[in-house]
């Protein structure tokens, strides 16, 4: 190494050893911080840009898009460039980050059992389509960290004998306990595998076809520590880390959010710290709201961002029973343990809607109700096994749209546009950074054919498109495609040009009927304010409020940033207005 190549400070390559030392025996763990290092070196010696400093790592123009690299589809190009191509054109002026989904090859769940880290699939379209990608928007990519695809290179080694990789998977007797383990499907945890040794049992948390990885094993860790730079090195800004709270095996532990998975996440968090300080860590547990946001770390040390599971079932909750009271309480308690950290804020996902995250939130017959409507809907329900062999529901496999509207109803489309665009409305104030599911943005509803044709329930909610067709239906005004886009659109240009909306900045939740969802969002520097109020409910309320004990000035004109009109507050300080069904209000007042 020449004497001007970059070089790991020293207490970042003490930070290194530190959690090394706390995952593995002292020997393990000086062998694998002398070849972390050299490789973080020649890393960041090649990519310099990323350690350049280039401001906040997030603010209120951030939005995001979920999507599959196969949403958008037409004759003759790989759908990477077809998704790129459609949306530069369509939202290239308001999107400003695009989670495409795993794009490698897989063998099943569609994309999440990973074949092979290093390639993108074919079927898609190669690397170069999505480094072009990253020039568009920021680009966010799955770290799958937990488990591997029953065909990944790693699993055959294992399977043949291959000394390197005899412990690259979690091998247990079937007689063992593991009555302890926290479980997220209701399948086998053991799956008997072939091996040149004979039949090997081994962890497969999800499916039989995604085999844990054992992260007791060190080189485990820097293999995919190796994967991850990868993804750094082709313009990933934002690496979610999938499944992250099963990362560790213990047995007579729940297996979930172990001491040694935050160590890992904290190991992840330096490496990124050193090589590329502006890129984010997001952490996806679908889980209880307290052990959701317990991957923030101590607020500088693990994910700056991390998914908000609660928020999905509680804003369906409250437009089901038109009482946003469990919504109201639980956000008034929402915050951040530093100024790094936000909330990756979503409804719709290629998932399901979660019903853990609204344990010890909504009461059991509450979450109830969710289940009912989503079965009346057309929607299906996951299960989990519990530790005593009973199951539970997990997770609610119904579009976002049709779990708000019931297909089989006649009511007025308009009607449930008005309610579907009140619930993103809510998304889109809440502090954070948000994540639009690519079928909620672009007014799709369920895919019921996909589930009979696939046997999956999440399929529901993943239809593919042919661009075309897609297009032709976002240029006529009378299709629910043009009517919940543009105005999906014209919330999001909104919200992107008030600093009030500032992920770091000020939210109070405001007391308020029990039909009206109200939040006071505050910019950092505290001169733009914004009442956010919201009707979940198909009638019209009435709201008051006492806005000068908030800092409000009495006497002030608010002027909506949704619908354009003007409300005085008096000169006492108090504001009135009458709120339509499912409608939305952003006030704004802009301190001098």
């Amino acid at each position: 190494m020449s004497s001007d190549a970059f070089r790991i400070p020293p207490a970042d390559a003490d930070a290194l050893h530190a959690h090394l030392d706390a995952l593995y025996p002292a020997a393990q763990a000086a062998d694998a911080h002398a070849r972390l290092v050299e490789r973080l070196q020649r890393f960041a010696q090649a990519h310099p840009a990323l350690r350049q400093a280039r401001g906040p790592r997030v603010d209120e123009r951030d939005v995001v898009l979920i999507t599959y690299g196969d949403q958008v589809q037409e004759p003759g190009l790989p759908p990477l460039q077809s998704l790129d191509e459609f949306l530069t054109a369509r939202a290239g002026d308001f999107l400003t980050g695009v989670h495409i989904l795993p794009f490698f090859p897989y063998t099943s769940d569609d994309g999440f059992s990973v074949a092979d880290y290093d390639a993108v699939s074919p079927l898609l379209g190669s690397w170069d389509h999505v480094d072009q990608i990253a020039c568009h928007f920021r680009l966010m990519v799955d770290l799958v960290v937990n488990h591997v695809s029953s065909s990944h290179d790693w699993v055959k080694g294992f399977r043949v004998g291959d000394p390197r990789y005899t412990e690259y998977v979690v091998v247990v007797d079937p007689d063992t306990d593991l009555s302890m383990v926290v479980r997220p499907r209701a399948l086998p945890l053991l799956t008997p595998v072939e091996t040149a040794l004979g039949v090997r049992h081994v962890w497969t948390t999800f499916s039989a076809d995604q085999i844990d990885l054992n992260f007791a094993n060190p080189d485990v860790l820097l293999d995919m520590t190796d994967v991850l730079l990868r993804y750094l090195g082709h313009g990933a800004q934002i690496v979610r880390l999938d499944a992250i709270a099963y990362l560790w095996k213990a047995i007579g532990t729940p297996a979930i959010h172990l001491p040694q998975t935050h160590r890992v996440v904290q190991f992840w968090r330096t490496v990124f710290d050193i090589v590329a300080p502006q890129s984010v860590l997001i952490t996806e547990t679908n889980v209880p709201h307290a052990e959701n946001i317990s991957y923030f770390g101590d607020g500088t040390n693990e994910a700056q961002l991390v998914y908000n599971f609660s928020l999905p079932p509680l804003t369906l909750h409250a437009f089901a029973t038109g009482d946003a009271r469990y919504l109201q309480r639980w956000a008034a308690t929402l915050s951040t343990p530093s100024d790094q950290t936000t909330y990756f804020n979503f409804l719709a996902s290629h998932d399901g809607i979660g019903v853990r995250p609204a344990e010890g939130i909504l009461e059991p017959a509450e979450r109830q109700r969710l289940v009912d409507l989503t079965l009346a809907h057309g929607g299906n329900v996951s299960f989990k096994t519990n530790a005593d062999g009973s199951k539970s529901p997990y997770e609610l496999n119904i579009n976002y749209f049709d779990a708000l509207n019931d297909p089989h109803s006649d009511e007025p489309l308009e009607t449930q546009v008005d309610r579907f665009i009140a619930s993103q409305a809510i998304l889109l104030a809440m502090r954070g950074v948000p994540g639009i599911y690519v079928h909620s943005l672009f007014g799709s509803r369920g895919w019921p054919e996909g589930v009979a044709q696939t046997g999956r329930f999440r399929t529901i909610n993943r239809q593919k498109w042919q661009r075309a067709e897609v297009e032709r239906a976002l240029d006529d005004p009378g299709t629910l495609r043009h009517r919940i886009f543009s105005r999906y659109r014209a919330l999001i240009a909104a919200r992107t040009a008030e600093p009030a909306f500032h992920p770091q900045g000020d939210q109070t939740v405001l007391a308020a009927p029990p039909a009206l969802f109200s939040l006071l969002r505050t910019s950092p520097g505290g001169r733009s304010r914004v009442l956010c109020i919201h009707n979940v409910s198909a009638q019209a309320q009435s709201f008051h409020a006492d806005l000068q004990a908030e800092g409000l000035r009495p006497g002030v004109a608010l002027t909506d940033l949704v619908g354009g009109a003007s409300h005085r507050v008096s000169a006492r300080g108090q504001l009135s207005l009458t709120v339509p069904p499912h409608g939305v209000l952003w006030l704004r007042d802009l301190q001098p």
